[in-house]
Order: structure tokens, then sequence, then C-alpha cells
């Protein structure tokens, strides 16, 4: 939180796709097209993912890390392990150097061990927790502290369960995936300027260079980094809606563009090979937008820490019954008991 900025009553995490979901829709794009019968445009577009992808993201070392997750017990011959990956959103893909991005933004995306339900966990960057090796801090400080590596730490210590895989996304690179879907359109709530550009109220047409001001504008906002976030996730669900229509998708070339371009802003870590990625991909039964569960990890609200910071308080016994839910894959029967 920069410093000029009130603290806030965080949001609650809304129903709809949001950046971190990235790599997933890369995955079912190319199923998708395999589906189709196209098996030599989607291994074509497969291997334009492979060599565009930067793997040097880091997960922790096996030390100290919870076991790998089995399959539930009495599940059908199709019953996998459940599968967790870390989605973390940066202003660079360069993790080899934690300082030359922030990371404001941090998520766990669970795969039901049916594969027919995702969920995608976000944790607020101001969330108070224990960093290890570093006492309580800011969640998004485990990064500064100690790249990927560390976060992923933090996140695992937090719900006792294993990350088998780490995302890392380049969100104003992303964005500026804007040009290769032909530009975007997207509903404006309040009219601001910026240095270069007028956005007035209402629907506005956003290239890759007015949607990257679009997104970085805060201090001319009323709701300041808030809306500003609710701007970010108005211009990635236009480019992932434009990028998957159809008039791109039957356009081998642009949608190649599109599909290439987002593995380039993407890192992840050296298991998560193309082989996963196949597999992974072709074990999905997701039907659509509602098999993707989005909610926000459980807090109190926000409060001040013993230093004079403004955080987000968790709420451990919350926080235990969802770490629990993770462990046995009974997320479907934690969001039952809090649909909110």
């Amino acid at each position: 939180m920069d410093a000029e900025e009130e603290p806030r009553e965080p949001r609650r995490a809304q129903p709809r796709r949001r950046r971190w979901v990235i790599p997933v829709v890369v995955l079912l794009a190319v199923v998708l097209i395999a589906a189709g019968g196209l098996f030599g445009y989607a291994s074509w577009l497969q291997s334009r993912v492979s060599e565009n992808l930067d793997r040097s993201a880091e997960l922790p070392a096996e030390e100290n890390r919870p076991q790998p997750q089995q399959p539930a017990e009495g599940g059908d011959g199709d019953q996998q392990a459940p599968m967790n990956v870390v989605l973390m959103g940066s202003d660079s893909r360069d993790v080899e150097n934690a300082g030359a991005g922030r990371s404001d933004t941090l998520m766990i995306a669970h795969l039901s061990g049916d594969r027919e339900k995702a969920y995608l966990i976000s944790f607020p960057r101001d969330m108070w927790v224990e960093i290890p090796g570093h006492g309580t801090a800011k969640i998004n400080a485990a990064y500064a502290y100690g790249g990927t590596s560390l976060a992923v730490q933090t996140l695992e210590q937090l719900t006792d369960v294993r990350m088998d895989h780490l995302a890392v996304v380049d969100f104003e690179g992303f964005v500026a995936l804007c040009d290769a879907v032909g530009g975007v359109t997207v509903d404006n709530e309040t009219a601001f300027e910026t240095k270069n550009y007028s956005f007035p109220e209402g629907e506005v047409q956003l290239d890759g260079e007015r949607a990257l001001e679009f997104v970085r504008e805060r201090k001319s906002l009323p709701g300041g980094d808030l809306d500003r976030a609710e701007n970010q996730r108005k211009v990635v669900q236009a480019i992932l809606a434009k990028g998957l229509s159809p008039e791109v998708i039957a356009n081998p070339g642009r949608f190649s563009e599109f599909v290439s371009g987002i593995a380039s802003h993407t890192s992840v870590d050296a298991g998560l090979t193309d082989d996963v990625i196949r597999d992974t991909a072709l074990s999905l039964r997701l039907n659509g937008a509602g098999d993707i569960e989005q909610l926000q990890a459980p807090d109190q609200g926000t409060g001040t820490s013993a230093d004079g910071q403004s955080i987000v308080v968790v709420d451990e016994e919350r926080m235990q019954e969802m770490a629990e839910a993770l462990q046995d894959d009974t997320m479907d029967e934690y969001l039952e008991k809090y649909p909110e």
C-alpha cells in the first residue's frame, strides 16, 4: 500500500474471472481446439506456448515442505490427487531478482481430484501472516524477502498444504496484448484523466497503450487502489473474452500471437513441463465459468500492526477450516458453509 493511501475495508472476491486464470485459459484453449479434431493446430499452439514460457520460477527446497497430496479414498478410477498452483502477479516476470518487480496479488488455484471444479483463492496483499525466517509481516513481503520460493513457503506454512506448481504473470505485459486481439471495449464507471488520455464514463475503446494507462491510474479514482484493481479486472476479462472469441480462434496467426504472447509474459516452475501441461489440460472436466469458484482467504477486516502498519487481519478459525478443506479436497463443503 502506498504511503498516501488511506486503509480501506478489503473487498470480497467477486464471482468473475480474474487475471490469474491466464495459464488455465491457455490450457483450455489448446484442449478446445484438439477436441474439435484440429490436433495439428493444437500441437503447434502447445509448441508456441512451450517455446515462450520461462521456467525460472522457484519452489521451496524440499526440507520442511508438506507431503504431496494423494487421491481421495473411495473415488472412481479417474480420481487423481488434487492439484494446487500458486498464481502470482508481478510487474515483471524476472523472478530471479525479487527486487526487480513487486508481488501485490497472490492466489492459490485448487483443482479438485475429479478435475470437475477449480477454486481460485485470493490472499489480500496486506494480510498479516508469519513469514518463515522473518517473523510476522504483510504476505506480499515474502516475495521481497525471498522471491517466489519464500512466497510459496509462506502459503504452505499458512495452509499446511503442498503447492505443486507456480506461475508468475507479468500483468502489464499481458495488458499490452490488447493490440494482438484488435483492441477491447470496457465499461468505465468513473470518468478520469491520465497524463496522455481522457477516459469518459461509459464504454471506452482501448488499444495497448490506452489500456496500460487505464489500468495504472489510481490517484484520480474515488476508490484509489481498489478502483484501479477493478479496472484491471475489467481489462483482463475483456482481453480474454476477445482472445477466445470464435473470430480470433479461427484465425491461426492471430490466435497464435495471442497465446504465445500470454506465455511470453508468464514464468513457471521447472516441474510444469510440456507433459504436465498437456496431461493436466486433458484431465480437466470444467464445463465453463460456473465450475470456477472464486473466494478470498478469510479475514476479519483491517487493523493496525504493533509498528503502526495498516494490515488485513486473518480470521484464524475460518483459515483453519479452509486449510482443512484444501487438505481433504472438500472445498465444495467449505463454500456451502461460507457461500459469500
